[in-house]
């Protein structure tokens, strides 16, 4: 067994990153960056044969470095797992879903543990970095990896990193954004320091790897509860003729005590329609209700229905019904400017309308075609936003307000517009086909 603290000092460690989707190929081109040779693997050959011919399946992660690691045979990809062997420091980033009844699905976590087991050697580093409950790295993973016989802190070493990813953010991404780092053993903390602080601008160790797991749910369950209150004020502020964006922009003026949340359709990304319900299943096991998580989630799982009830009282108002009536979505992604549609509440909605008789088409200008989904079964591509398309809609739902598109211009061409986002904020023209939800 060589010294593993070493080999990380001098940038002689193999770093292996698992899951090459959303975090784990951009954490790999920061290792890469930073000079250590390199092993990603992925169960999707579609992405190691993408990575392998320079292609792109992320939009906001350039090819080239990747291209450039695999030149100077700086870096290998692979389908091949039982190559974690030859990895010093492997760091995993793999997704951790919901099950069908709102339950952590920690299934690619355990069978990724199981096969780093399987080829675990001495003088190897593991590290999760998949958001998940507090408990999960020593309680799942540790017994898993120590049936192997191998002591940990002495002959491999495990700690937690949770993600911080922001997909589409133009001032954090990987590099600068600070990075929590909580070990089983001291040892094991000093390593996962020692390996993250090439890579990341700024690392922050912690007591145990239960308080970096915790600290992940927290920061998104501190949005969630907030983006709740804003969703559940835009409400009321309907009901009582006040524009909540008005409210929340003048708020904002205050310089101490308020963080602007925005109100939208949903909630949706990798994180926070998640997260929150790992905390809340954990905390059964303690006899505690997480009142506030529930609530939130109860709140923002309303949101898709809410903007459903706008449609149809804003169609009943020109005489219309929903059922047969033909509706434009713009924007199926979870945010603006990026192509990242996971637990888009989109979806929802358009499931929502297509089970009350509407005819559904989208137009997102990142995202040119739908796949069925875990949740969902559409397959659609995305229709050119024309004059003509727009004019033939009978409404035009703003769900994700890419910058690509020119608001004025769409509520000059449409008969209706519903807006979840305040996207139409400074258009003029037209206002009184504009109907915000």
């Amino acid at each position: 067994m060589g010294d593993l603290l070493a080999e990380i000092q001098n940038k002689t460690a193999t770093v292996g990153v698992i899951g090459l989707g959303y975090v784990g190929l951009p954490l790999l081109l920061r290792f890469g960056d930073a000079g250590f040779p390199l092993i990603g693997f992925d169960v999707d050959s579609r992405k190691i044969n993408a990575l392998l011919h320079g292609e792109k399946y992320i939009k906001h992660i350039p090819i080239e470095p990747i291209q450039q690691f695999l030149s100077r045979q700086q870096l290998e990809v692979t389908l091949d797992f039982r190559r974690v062997r030859e990895a010093d420091c492997i760091v995993i980033c793999v997704p951790t879903p919901l099950t069908d009844k709102m339950e952590p699905d920690l299934q690619y976590i355990v069978k990724t543990t199981e096969t780093i087991a399987e080829n675990l050697r001495p003088g190897q580093l593991v590290v999760l970095e998949s958001t998940t409950y507090p408990g999960t790295t020593e309680e799942l993973m540790l017994p898993r990896l120590q049936k192997t016989g191998l002591q940990v802190g002495r002959d491999f070493f495990l700690a937690f990193s949770p993600e911080r990813e922001d997909p589409g953010n133009r001032n954090y991404h990987t590099g600068n954004i600070p990075k929590v780092v909580g070990g089983v053993t001291p040892a094991c903390l000093e390593r996962a320091q020692a390996l993250y602080e090439h890579a990341i601008t700024q690392v922050i160790p912690v007591s145990s790897t239960r308080v970096a797991e915790l600290t992940k749910l927290l920061e998104n369950i501190y949005r969630s509860v907030n983006i709740a209150l804003v969703n559940e004020l835009k409400v009321l502020a309907l009901r009582m003729g006040i524009d909540i964006w008005e409210v929340i922009e003048a708020a904002s003026t205050k310089p101490f005590g308020f963080t602007p949340f925005f109100p939208g359709p949903g909630l949706g990304g990798h994180c926070i329609p998640i997260d929150p319900f790992y905390l809340s299943w954990k905390a059964r096991e303690y006899d505690f209700p997480t009142r506030f998580i529930q609530l939130a989630g109860e709140v923002n799982v309303s949101m898709p229905y809410y903007v459903l009830d706008r449609v149809i009282e804003a169609l009943n108002e020109r005489q219309k019904c929903l059922k047969g009536s033909e509706i434009l979505v713009l924007g199926v992604a979870y945010k603006k400017d990026i192509d990242d549609d996971r637990e888009s509440p989109s979806y929802a909605i358009m499931q929502l309308l297509l089970e009350r008789g509407a005819r559904v088409h989208y137009n997102d200008p990142h995202i040119p075609r739908l796949k069925p989904g875990r949740k969902h079964a559409f397959a659609q591509e995305s229709v050119p936003l024309t004059q003509e398309i727009l004019e033939k809609m009978d409404a035009v739902m703003i769900l994700t307000d890419h910058s690509a598109y020119d608001y004025s211009w769409i509520v000059r061409h449409a008969r209706l517009v519903i807006d979840t986002r305040n996207a139409t904020k400074g258009v003029q023209d037209g206002r009184e086909k504009i109907v915000k939800a």
